[in-house]
């Protein structure tokens, strides 16, 4: 199955020059999605995965998804103000001004290993924050980055600490 024809390429969008890459077909396909997992699992299933970890939003979806695959736990990075019990904060920059991203205090216990995963490695600014997030406040192994898609031109994995990272699509 060619999971990557399920990637809805829309011009233009959210602003004139962007190319966005549209995954929302993928999931909507239950076995393209499910060959997606499938693949995913079997990259990871001699790792020992103990959490896998969403950033927001979309990466939820696919670190929930993979998570049960493995028979991990999910941990959810969230934007400021969306998590209700006591949090670790990061702020970032954006093109446009700055944001924050929050864990729980109580995410990991001392030593798991951790996959962290987001749909889209574009500058690396979220994914960033997000490893400083975790590497600051947590005696935890992240044993790689996994991003759905990964936006070569972009550069954001130059912008990363040395950690293994895996992209299923490149543009």
């Amino acid at each position: 199955m060619n999971i990557e024809s399920y990637i809805r390429v829309t011009p233009d969008f959210p602003k004139p020059g962007i190319i966005f890459r549209d995954f929302t077909p993928l999931l909507a396909n239950g076995p393209a999605f499910g060959a997606l997992i499938d693949q995913l699992k079997a990259r990871y299933a001699e790792n020992s995965i103990d959490v896998v970890v969403g950033v927001e939003a979309r990466g939820f979806v696919l670190a929930s998804a993979l998570a049960y695959a493995l028979g991990a736990g999910t941990v959810l990075v969230r934007k400021e103000g969306k998590l209700p019990h006591e949090t670790h904060a990061q702020e970032y920059e954006l093109e446009y001004g700055s944001s924050v991203l929050e864990i729980s205090k109580d995410a990991f216990t001392e030593g798991q290993r951790i996959l962290v995963v987001d749909d889209v490695l574009a500058t690396g600014g979220t994914i960033g924050a997000t490893l400083k997030l975790i590497q600051q406040n947590f005696s935890v192994s992240i044993e790689e980055l996994l991003f759905l898609i990964e936006l070569d031109d972009l550069s954001g994995r130059e912008k990363l600490p040395d950690l293994p990272i895996h992209s299923v699509f490149h543009y």
